[in-house]
C-alpha cells in the first residue's frame, strides 16, 4: 500500500513538471515600458560652442636685423604706449657698418671731383687742339705747311674731342658711385636704427620670448620678440560653431559664456562677425563665430577657454516631450507597426518612416549598443507612442518645433490625442524567452 501511494504521488510530480514546461514553452513573455510625460513649459533653442579669449588687436614685435640682445626696457604684463623704447640690440656692428658706408661715400665724392676736373682738363685740351687744326688747315692751303703736319693736327684735334666724351663719362660713372654709396650709407644707418626696438601700438605686453645675452637671426624671417595685445579692456571670443549651426547665428545676437577661472560668474557679449573661412578637422566643418566683450576689470586673460551659449530661439508655455520620446522604436515588426499606423489614420509617408525605422531597429538590437545613441529629429513631424491607462501602445503624429536638445516643442496634433501630463514611451524591454533559438528584444 505505501508502495503505491509512493508511485502516485511521483507520478503527480512529474506530471506538474511536464505542465509547467509546457506552460512555460508556450508563454509569450510580455514588454516592460519605460515612459515620461509630456510637460508644459519654456525652451529655449542655443547653440553651444567652446572657443578662445583674444584681444581685438594682437601684435607681435619683431627684429629685422640679426644680432644680441642687449637691453629689454619691458616685461609681462608691462604697460606700454607707441613710440616707447622696449628693447635694443647690441649696435656696435652696426655702427661700424654705418661708418665704413660713411667713408665710402666721401671717397666716391672725392673720385667724383677728381672726374670732373680731368672732364675740364680734357675740354682745355679739345679747345687747344681745335685751334692747332683750324690754323694748319689754313698755312697748308697756303702752302706753308705740308700735309703731314695737317693730318697730325687732324689726329690731335680727334684724339682731344674722344677725351672729352671718356672724361664726361667718368664724371657720370663717379657720380653714380656716390649715390650707389649714399644708398649703402642709409641701409646701414637704416640697420642701425632697426637696433632701437620701439613699440608700434599702445597697448599690453602679454609675451617676451628672449632674454638678455640672447642672439636673434631675422635671416629667414622676423623672429619675435613681443606679443602685445592692444586694448584688453575690449576682447573678443573666437567659438568653433559647427556649420550646421551657423545659419541660425545672426550678427549683433546677445551671447552669454563662462571660463572655468570665474565657474559661478557668467560674461556677455555679442556676435560680430561669423567668418566664412571653413576649418576642417577629421570630417568635421567648423566656423569661427567672433564674440565682442567688454572686460573693465581685466578679469579674462588672452588663451582663456569660453564655454559660449548663443540663442537662437526661444518657445513660452509651450507643450513639449522628451526627445527621447521621438528617437523610441517599438518592439515591433514592420508590419506590425504598419498595421497599427493604418488603426490610427497615420499617413503613407509616415508608415514607410516606420518601416525604415524599424528594419533600423532590427539591425540596431542585433549590432548591440546602438540603440541609446542620440539622434536628433530627422523633419518637422514625428510619430511618439503614447502608453493609454489600460498599457494600449497609441501612435501620435505631432508636428514639431524648436528644441533645446532634451526637449523638442509640439506645435501641432496631426493624428490621434496627446496633451500634457501623458506618458510617452522612451523605452521597452522584452525578456528573453527560454525557448532554444528565440531572441529578446530591447528597446
Amino acid at each position: 500500500m505505501k508502495s503505491r501511494t509512493k508511485w502516485l504521488l511521483l507520478a503527480g510530480a512529474l506530471a506538474a513538471v511536464a505542465l509547467f514546461v509546457v506552460l512555460g514553452l508556450n508563454h509569450t513573455p510580455q514588454a516592460q515600458h519605460f515612459t515620461a510625460k509630456v510637460d508644459r513649459g519654456d525652451i529655449h533653442d542655443v547653440v553651444e560652442a567652446t572657443g578662445t579669449i583674444n584681444a581685438v588687436i594682437t601684435v607681435q614685435v619683431g627684429s629685422q636685423v640679426s644680432g644680441t640682445i642687449s637691453k629689454l626696457f619691458v616685461d609681462f604684463n608691462s604697460r606700454v604706449h607707441k613710440g616707447d623704447l622696449v628693447a635694443l640690440i647690441d649696435p656696435a656692428l652696426f655702427k661700424g657698418a654705418v661708418q665704413q658706408a660713411s667713408a665710402d661715400v666721401e671717397n666716391a665724392k672725392a673720385n667724383l671731383v677728381a672726374a670732373q676736373a680731368n672732364l675740364e682738363k680734357a675740354k682745355a685740351a679739345f679747345v687747344q687742339a681745335k685751334a692747332d687744326n683750324e690754323r694748319t688747315v689754313g698755312l697748308t692751303k697756303s702752302g706753308i705747311t705740308s700735309q703731314q703736319q695737317l693730318d697730325l693736327a687732324k689726329a690731335n684735334y680727334d684724339s682731344a674731342n674722344a677725351a672729352v666724351g671718356g672724361a664726361q663719362a667718368n664724371v657720370t660713372q663717379a657720380d653714380a658711385q656716390v649715390s650707389q654709396k649714399e644708398a649703402a650709407l642709409a641701409v646701414a644707418q637704416t640697420n642701425l636704427n632697426y637696433t632701437v626696438i620701439r613699440s608700434p601700438i599702445d597697448g599690453t605686453v602679454v609675451a617676451r620670448n628672449v632674454d638678455v645675452g640672447q642672439t636673434v637671426a631675422a635671416s629667414l624671417q622676423a623672429p619675435t620678440i613681443f606679443t602685445i595685445a592692444q586694448d584688453l579692456t575690449k576682447m573678443q571670443v573666437y567659438a568653433k560653431t559647427d556649420e550646421s549651426d551657423v545659419g541660425n547665428i545672426k550678427v549683433g545676437k546677445e551671447v552669454s559664456f563662462k571660463v572655468d577661472a570665474f565657474p559661478k560668474e557668467t560674461f556677455r557679449g555679442a556676435v560680430s562677425q561669423v567668418r566664412m573661412n571653413a576649418t576642417t578637422v577629421q570630417n568635421v566643418v567648423t566656423y569661427d563665430t567672433i564674440i565682442d566683450f567688454a572686460n573693465p576689470e581685466l578679469k579674462l586673460f588672452p588663451g582663456m577657454t569660453a564655454y559660449v551659449t548663443i540663442p537662437v530661439a526661444t518657445a513660452k508655455s509651450v507643450l513639449k516631450l522628451p526627445n527621447t520620446a521621438l528617437r523610441y522604436k517599438p518592439p515591433m515588426t514592420p508590419e506590425e507597426i504598419l498595421a497599427m499606423y493604418k488603426q490610427y489614420g497615420i499617413e503613407s509617408n509616415e508608415r514607410r518612416r516606420a518601416s525604415d525605422d524599424a528594419a533600423a531597429g532590427d539591425g540596431e538590437s542585433k549590432g548591440g549598443g546602438m540603440q541609446n545613441l542620440p539622434r536628433a529629429p530627422r523633419s518637422d513631424s514625428a510619430v511618439v507612442w503614447k502608453l493609454r491607462a489600460d498599457n494600449i501602445m497609441e501612435p501620435v503624429k505631432v508636428c514639431l518645433g524648436i528644441t533645446d536638445h532634451a526637449y523638442t516643442e509640439v506645435t501641432a496634433v496631426a493624428k490621434g490625442d496627446l496633451k500634457e501630463g501623458d506618458e510617452l514611451i522612451i523605452r521597452s524591454v522584452v525578456a528573453k524567452s527560454s525557448t532554444p533559438g528565440a531572441q529578446g528584444i530591447r528597446r
